[in-house]
């Protein structure tokens, strides 16, 4: 063994640098800190606790945190609401007004002013979002009062009145077909494990649960309310160790123990594989998705519900193996002989929608229509379907992102043509789409930009016309394109005054000649002068860094700084092929992709040597370290959250099996010389001049585990020549999710407030403050 020996002024806890060696494939592998992985001994406490003082230390001298703080609350406040769903005569909404700490779920009866028109939308896609869990027991009502609320609506679920402590979060909800039933996920302490429970619309009352073992499920309810179809993980008795995978699709009735669920889809498959579930409006057809960990590639299954009993659906593939992401999307009423459709980037990287009938996808792409095409210059993100019988034929509302900016069309999708353009209110994103679970013509989706909150939008495919949500906030009914730019939000409508900030979006080529672009968003739109630089991006998963609305990067700008937002390849900015041009054995493309923006930066005169800080979480903190440890002088700060940093044992750890197909795996020979080239643990070097380093964890953290962060900065401690800080803020309580506002804007603000301490930067309101509100 050998000791830590200190080339920094700081005296930093200390960290035993042991003798340990792996060799894998030939190759050795060194891992000094690879007793930090186990969290429970008392040698990591006591560490940890040494960190936490550090920390705490540090965070009582950086100058204006007060003030950060106070400019993220205010520019993170404000009334907020989610795409609306509607089932049986009522329409269910998440709205999280200024002051509370999580969103709560809301329902009213659809004919009284839920829509801009004509009510408010179901989910269309295969079911609810997010979920984990937990909460009151069979029988509690997690219903509270709320001040704001009208007669017409009620709270159905708080959170936090389940948990006064802010320590759960709603993270899944899906009402049953009729509306009088809510199934429901909860988790605690952030580690997104999940308890499902179905509350009773008219009562409040839980009539059934908790089913354990679910993440984040998909629910595809049956007609009646008697049953719906879900995601449940097997007993961990049957798999130690490895709890988190062996994921199945069971058939759950209502009222019945979970144990006694039927197992419809998954055995004998894969342990890493994910899957989701859709049924249609009338009960009749059964969707189930899989995907190899988070892998792009889908595999796709169709059943005749009214073909075989329940329990036992003929499932049917539609596609298998093909290593494309392909989504099936199915009306009420369809019959074997009449169309679906799939949104898929199969023979089209960028996506298109073609048509098809059940009873001839089992032939492939050789039964399929296309009816929406590929285009060169954009790529397709959602398709809606729109059917109603208003409609001579069903219409298709169809997003892309070209240049990484949004844009909506309007398709027929028997003709095969585009009819309409839909104006959107700027230059942003799109997303959380909805319509009606049966048969219309409405449609909801959310717009947002780096100026503009999240915002509600109505679609109303007989006039083609897009409208603010009547519900979203207080503000008038009829927002939206036809009604106006942009809202910069105001006491109008109880939204955060957002102006100060100009939006320009770049192109710049990369190191191999790549053309990247970048959103910069700074106090004129111009380069001025040499300002203080915040960079950011992520790179991965096929994820596309479109503009949306975040208040650390308003309260920067504000501030006086430049805040830039790197869309590089290994996201999904312009299709597959970029994704998998950053993905694998070319991750480095990221990394230079990274580099490149911050050499643009400096070059167009927006910023200047040594006034450059990164910031980046969970792959974001892949990319920010890798940059870190290949080029630490470009560099003056660094913020790196939820991070991978060991890339030769990620996948030992968290969700990191799911990782592989976006990685590779350090047991694939071919692999580990890459994993371990760019491995930013592997990389830190003794006696280098690191910047400055701020590392955050979560405890609750079951994607990311806090061993990398840990290991990582006993690493830059033991190494670094550098007088900045190396620090760990490990926040307990929490995951790598959502948390409690006031944790999201204490978090938000350290970090900033740390950036900026390093860069020049004023807090807001200082002497060289930031604009007036």
């Amino acid at each position: 063994m050998t000791t830590d020996a200190r080339r920094t002024r700081r005296p930093y806890p200390h960290a035993e640098r042991q003798d340990v060696v792996q060799e894998l494939h030939g190759v050795r592998v060194p891992d000094p800190y690879r007793w930090l992985e186990n969290a429970e001994t008392a040698e990591t406490r006591r560490w940890s606790a040494g960190q936490d003082a550090l920390y705490a230390a540090e965070r009582a001298a950086w100058p204006g945190l007060e003030q950060w703080e106070a400019e993220v609350s205010a520019l993170g406040a404000g009334d907020r609401v989610r795409s609306p769903k509607v089932r049986g005569g009522r329409v269910f909404w998440l709205r999280q007004e200024a002051g509370q700490e999580h969103p709560v779920l809301v329902v009213a009866d659809a004919g009284t002013g839920a829509g801009a028109g004509a009510g408010a939308g179901a989910d269309a896609g295969t079911g609810s979002g997010t979920g984990s869990g937990t909460g009151s027991g069979t029988g509690a009502s997690p219903v509270s009062a709320s001040a704001s609320a009208s007669a017409s609506e009620r709270v159905l679920l708080d959170p936090s009145v389940l948990d006064p402590s802010g320590r759960t979060v709603l993270d899944a909800w899906e009402p049953s077909l009729e509306g009088d039933l809510v199934a429901c996920q909860v988790s605690r302490d952030g580690t997104e494990d999940s308890l499902l429970r179905v509350i009773d619309v008219t009562t409040g009352e839980v009539v059934d649960g908790p089913l354990d073992r679910v993440r984040k499920s998909s629910v595809g309810w049956l007609p009646g309310g008697g049953a719906f179809y879900y995601v449940r993980r097997l007993d961990p008795r049957l798999n130690p160790g490895e709890e988190r995978y062996h994921r199945r699709v069971c058939l759950h009735r209502v009222g019945t123990s979970p144990d006694a669920d039927a197992v419809v889809f998954g055995e004998g498959r894969d342990k890493t594989r994910f899957y989701s579930v859709s049924v249609t409006g009338d009960g009749r057809w059964l969707g189930i998705t899989a995907t190899l960990g988070t892998g792009r590639g889908t595999d796709l299954y169709l059943a005749d519900l009214s073909a075989a009993p329940l329990d036992r659906p003929l499932l049917r593939p539609v596609q298998e193996g093909m290593g494309a992401a392909t989504r099936l999307h199915a009306v009420p009423g369809t019959g074997p002989a009449d169309r679906v459709w799939l949104r898929t980037d199969r023979d089209a990287a960028r996506g298109r929608v073609v048509a098809c009938r059940p009873d001839e996808l089992h032939l492939g792409p050789d039964a399929w229509h296309e009816v929406v095409p590929e285009r060169p210059d954009a790529v397709l993100t959602h398709l809606v379907v729109l059917s109603g019988p208003e409609l001579k034929n069903p219409l298709g509302l169809v997003a892309w992102t070209r240049d990484t900016v949004a844009e909506v069309t309007l398709h027929d999708l028997v003709e095969g043509r585009q009819v309409a353009t839909v104006p959107l209110p700027g230059t942003g994103a799109v997303g959380d789409f909805s319509a009606v679970a049966s048969d219309g013509h409405e449609a909801w989706f959310a717009y947002t930009d780096f100026v503009t909150p999240v915002r509600v939008l109505h679609f109303d495919a007989r006039t083609r016309r897009l409208r603010r949500w009547q519900r979203d906030a207080d503000g008038p009914a009829a927002g939206g394109p036809r009604d106006g730019g942009p809202a910069t939000g105001g006491a109008a409508d109880n939204r955060p005054t957002t102006g100060g900030a100009v939006t320009r979006q770049v192109a710049f080529p990369s190191r191999d000649g790549t053309t990247v672009r970048m959103f910069v968003i700074s106090p004129s739109g111009r380069p001025d002068r040499p300002r203080p630089v915040l960079l950011t991006g992520y790179g991965g998963f096929g994820r596309t860094m479109s503009p949306r609305y975040r208040a650390q990067v308003l309260a920067w700008v504000r501030a006086g700084g430049v805040f830039a937002w790197a869309g590089l390849r290994g996201g999904g900015e312009e299709g597959e092929a970029w994704h998998r041009a950053g993905s694998g054995a070319h991750k480095q493309n990221t990394f230079d992709d990274f580099a490149a923006a911050a050499d643009r930066l400096v070059e167009a005169g927006w910023t200047e040597p040594g006034r450059i800080a990164i910031m980046g979480g969970s792959n974001g903190g892949l990319l920010v370290a890798a940059a870190l440890t290949q080029e630490p002088g470009k560099y003056a700060a660094v913020v790196c959250s939820s991070p991978l940093l060991d890339m030769v044992r990620y996948e030992l750890s968290g969700l990191g099996p799911s990782w592989t197909p976006e990685y590779g795996s350090a047991q694939d020979p071919a692999r580990l010389p890459v994993l371990f080239g760019y491995s930013p643990y592997h990389r830190v070097t003794p006696g280098t001049a690191y910047p400055a380093v701020l590392l955050t964890a979560a405890d609750g953290d079951t994607r990311t585990d806090p061993l990398h962060a840990r290991k990582m900065c006993a690493a830059l401690q033991h190494a670094t020549s550098g007088n900045g800080a190396i620090l760990l803020r490990l926040e307990h309580g929490v995951g790598h999710g959502d948390r409690a506002a006031s944790r999201a804007a204490a978090l938000q603000a350290e970090c900033l407030a740390f950036l900026a301490s390093h860069v020049g930067l004023p807090a807001p309101g200082s002497a060289a403050g930031a604009p007036p509100r």
